[in-house]
Parts: C-alpha cells; sequence; structure tokens
C-alpha cells in the first residue's frame, strides 16, 4: 500500500515500535519539539497533510502516526487488541520513542478521544493539547444520554457493535469519495488523497481493526471502565478546533468544555464539517501557530478572507 511520502516527497515515512506494534510514521522536520497528529476514523496519516509542512517549517518535528490497524502498520487480531488503555499505551510509547522533551498531541476524531483520555490519565507526557472535533468524553455520553439529537446522529457507533456486517458495508463502499463528499472543501481532497483513503479499508484485517476501535469502546467495556474511573479535570493548555457543519457531532455536545480544563480555548468554523483541519487548513494552522507560541488565538472570522 502506497505511504503518504508517496504522495509528499517532503515527508518522510519510517518505522517506529510501540507497545508491541510497528508504526508507520510519516515525519518532517527535526528538533527535540514534537508534535504528534493522531488521526481519525476511517482515516489515514494523510490527514495530516496541510500541518505537517507549517510546524515543520516552525521549528517542530511532525510525527503523523498511522494508527494501529491502519495503513502499513500492523493490524492485530482480536477485540482486547484495540482497547482504549491499549490506544493510550500506543501513543504514550511512540511518545517515549520519539525522544522529545516538549510534546504536543495535535489530534481529530478517534484519535482525539484517546488524546483526552491520555491528558487526564498521563498529564506529565503533553504539554500541549490541540482537539479537532471531539467533545470531552464525559460530555459526549452525556449528550448521547439526555439529547435525542446526539443519539441520532451517533447510530453508527451501534451499528458497529454487530458482527461481520458492518465489515461487509465498508467493503462496498468508497471511503475517499464519501469523505471528500462531505467535505466543505472537496478540492483539498485529491483523487490521490481519495484512493489511498479507499486503499487504507481494502483490506479485511484493516477494516476489522478500525471497527473494533467501537467494539472495544462499548462491547469491549472500555468506555465503562474509564467511566469507574472518573474525569479528572484536565490542566494541560487545550485549544478545541470545531468544524459547525460536523454530521456526527452536534455543536451542543463541545459546550461546557470549560468546566473540564483548566486553560481552556475553543474556536468554532462556520460552515465547515467534521474535517475540520482538512476543510480550513489555513485557518486552523493560523491558530494552532498563535497556540504554541502563548499569543492569543484569533476567531475564525477574523481569519477569513
Amino acid at each position: 500500500m502506497k505511504t503518504t511520502s508517496d504522495l509528499i516527497k517532503e515527508v518522510e515515512t519510517i518505522s517506529v515500535d510501540a507497545n508491541g506494534v510497528r508504526f508507520e510514521v510519516d515525519t518532517q522536520g527535526e528538533g527535540d519539539r514534537l508534535v504528534l497528529c493522531l488521526h481519525g476514523f476511517p482515516e489515514h496519516s494523510i490527514a495530516w497533510r496541510f500541518q505537517m509542512p507549517y510546524l515543520a517549517n516552525l521549528g517542530y518535528r511532525v510525527w503523523a502516526p498511522n494508527m494501529r490497524g491502519y495503513g502499513n502498520t500492523d493490524a492485530p487480531k482480536g477485540l482486547k487488541n484495540y482497547q482504549l488503555e491499549v490506544l493510550m499505551k500506543d501513543v504514550e510509547e511512540l511518545i517515549k520513542a520519539s525522544d522529545a522533551t516538549e510534546v504536543t498531541l495535535l489530534s481529530h476524531d478517534w484519535g482525539a478521544l484517546i488524546a483526552w483520555h491520555l491528558a487526564m490519565r498521563k498529564p506529565a507526557l503533553i504539554d500541549r493539547l490541540v482537539i479537532c472535533n471531539v467533545p470531552h468524553p464525559f460530555l459526549f455520553w452525556r449528550a448521547i444520554s439526555r439529547s435525542f439529537e446526539q443519539l441520532r446522529r451517533s447510530w453508527y457507533i451501534f451499528f458497529f457493535q454487530l458482527p461481520w456486517l458492518p465489515e461487509l458495508v465498508f467493503s462496498r463502499i468508497s471511503i475517499g469519495r464519501l469523505i471528500r463528499g462531505g467535505a466543505a472543501n472537496r478540492k483539498n481532497y485529491s483523487d490521490e488523497v481519495v484512493e489511498l483513503l479507499n486503499k487504507n479499508t481494502s483490506r479485511s484485517r484493516n477494516r476489522t481493526a478500525m471497527l473494533n476501535y467501537y467494539r472495544a469502546m462499548l462491547c469491549g467495556g472500555g468506555n465503562y471502565r474509564q467511566w469507574k474511573l472518573g474525569y479528572p479535570k484536565i490542566k494541560v493548555p487545550t485549544l478545541m478546533l470545531w468544524g459547525e457543519k460536523d454530521v456526527a457531532l452536534s455543536m451542543t455536545s463541545s459546550m461546557g468544555t470549560e468546566d473540564h480544563v483548566d486553560n481552556f480555548t475553543i474556536r468554532y468554523f462556520k460552515g465547515m464539517s467534521h474535517h475540520v483541519q482538512q476543510d480550513a487548513p489555513d485557518e486552523v494552522n493560523a491558530m494552532l501557530v498563535a497556540f504554541l507560541q502563548n499569543r492569543p488565538i484569533p476567531e475564525y472570522s477574523e481569519l477569513k478572507p
């Protein structure tokens, strides 16, 4: 299967062993300051193609791994290999393997869910947290329990608990075209990117691995175990970027996050989809640099031409 470096010559794709898995990691830039980019479902490290060169030019080393089960990263069999605790351990060991002295987690969707929990359970590992279009776990489950709107939007989570049928559905559709079709700026998704996303779900072992994230969260009890541990307030400076036209997650699920994070900033992107960092890369990058340099973070309306 092709790698991001096959599409973007400035990116180097390396292998990193962590937590018993060989990870395919896209890397750009040098130095001890690491930005670790965690992609979502059912995506690929190519999701960070607009952020990697920008951050590298700012003097950061950027790692964008394909999470376990994605791309050319190992896809171990069995639900136990996709428990939330295992996924957090993956990120913890990737951070340790980097030998970085400063770490920013830049995360989206499932990568953001893992990042939220890591910031609660292992705060000493990271210096800054950026969340793209995923609510704090407490607020998400509260929204599902209290809001029919969010429950309706989250129907797929329950569908994914079924055996074999979700895999069959995924084998019959073009994930790349589906993601591009729902984007606010479809021109940001080249045919090569769409094809890479399609290849990502073309292998049966990868499809099952991706779906096992959801199955381990519910049927595997991952969410229940985290709930039992409680949700300690996050001390790490946190920036949330939210595309308002997210079809899976309502804006209301993002509200109240300041009650769970001490140093928190949120910026909403009018007209942008769930894939905010790909829909509005220039505006996202401008906010990222302000956050990293401890400057006031502009509003989306101030940046839009």
